[in-house]
């Protein structure tokens, strides 16, 4: 007896695919189905050759067919979206009404624009701040550099997805970019058209001006630029809707943080400093220019605290108090003390998050705590049309 085309057609359907965290029947991925006996073919319609994941994707269908039972043999293969299909992807995922109108878009056939890497801005909305957006803001602020903030920014974001939360980072640290190198990330983002697909390591997305300039290449831009930068890594990216949004913000107080602080109103800033009083007096700026910004600042966060020789002794290598002091002075909790560990050194040289290279050392412990913590207190504000005040 034959297996029914029409289950087989279900069943891909329904197959949520790993890059873009969605049905493949949502995106029209699915393309002919043909049964024989106790034998299934599927072929799917993949935006662009070099799709990243297949083998992730592919074996999902096999698993999601076989599974209905009198099935000996899955076979998957590819096709490439002829250019209608494509553009109809990318409406979809914009959130465009899809109708049957022709799109001009800068097309080669293969998915990829021949215009800017970062697309181009049309008067699309940010849909992280529409009212009804459930994407938590975490901006990830420090007063200067060198205490660990991408670091944190990293550990933190996986710490999260390890909880089984959605997480993206954006690295607006467009000077001092490292936060692909640190989380893993292998691939570049894939390039639909003029949408940007941010890549995925460690369970977290990640976009940042290091997929779009060579690493010993300085950024020498204006405060404009490094708006409209931001910007279209909002908007011309496709984010999903995840549950946080994490912001590696760049040190002081300078115009990315005054664009993030126009354009990203609902953002929640936790300060990393580490234990000297020093570095507390230079991270205090930092919350405060974000409360003139009308940024809430949620709480700080302590890195380098001290480090545990063989001995079992805590060195405080870095002093101590500076984080409670400042935690005490803007208000807010001091949420963790992260130690100095070799292997958060190592994680951010390999790529490997201390998270994930070794989960039960201290430093992961706290980062997973810090997790726990931070989605625990909620959002900051509450953006609800039937809230309104009138």
């Amino acid at each position: 007896m034959s297996i029914d085309e029409s289950q087989v057609a279900a069943a891909v359907a329904s197959v949520v695919d790993p890059e873009l965290r969605r049905p493949l029947g949502e995106l029209g991925m699915v393309g002919r189905i043909q049964t024989r006996r106790k034998k299934a073919a599927v072929e799917l319609d993949l935006p662009v050759a070099d799709y990243p994941q297949t083998e992730e994707l592919f074996s999902r269908v096999r698993a999601a067919v076989a599974a209905l039972g009198g099935v000996d043999e899955v076979t998957v293969e590819s096709a490439v979206m002829d250019e209608e299909n494509r553009a109809r992807l990318r409406m979809l995922l914009r959130g465009d009404a899809v109708d049957g109108g022709t799109m001009h878009a800068a097309d080669d056939g293969h998915g990829h624009d021949h215009g800017s890497a970062l697309g181009h801005e049309d008067g699309r909305p940010n849909k992280f701040m529409e009212p009804r957006s459930k994407t938590r803001i975490i901006g990830i602020s420090s007063g200067k550099g060198g205490v660990g903030k991408s670091s944190v920014t990293v550990n933190l974001a996986v710490a999260l997805a390890q909880a089984g939360y959605d997480v993206g980072i954006l690295d607006a640290d467009v000077y001092g970019f490292s936060v692909p190198k640190m989380l893993g990330v292998r691939t570049d983002p894939l390039i639909i058209g003029d949408l940007v697909v941010p890549p995925t390591a460690n369970g977290v997305r990640c976009l940042s001006m290091g997929f779009f300039v060579a690493d010993d290449t300085p950024v020498i831009w204006r405060g404009p630029m490094l708006h409209k930068a931001l910007e279209q890594f909002l908007v011309d990216a496709y984010w999903g809707e995840p549950d946080f949004l994490l912001i590696d913000m760049p040190p002081g107080t300078g115009d990315v943080t005054l664009s993030l602080g126009q354009y990203l109103t609902k953002t929640e800033v936790f300060v990393v400093t580490t234990p000297q009083p020093a570095a507390q007096r230079v991270a205090q700026r930092s919350a405060y220019a974000a409360r003139k910004l009308k940024l809430a600042v949620r709480g700080v966060i302590e890195n380098m605290s001290w480090f545990t020789g063989d001995d079992g002794t805590r060195y405080e290598l870095f002093g101590s108090g500076g984080g409670q002091l400042l935690a005490d002075d803007l208000g807010v909790p001091l949420l963790g003390k992260v130690p100095l560990v070799q292997a958060l050194r190592e994680g951010g040289d390999d790529g490997i998050p201390v998270v994930v290279a070794d989960p039960e050392s201290d430093a992961a412990l706290v980062f997973a705590q810090l997790a726990k913590t931070i989605a625990g207190l909620g959002p900051a504000r509450v953006y609800r049309r039937e809230l309104t005040v009138k």
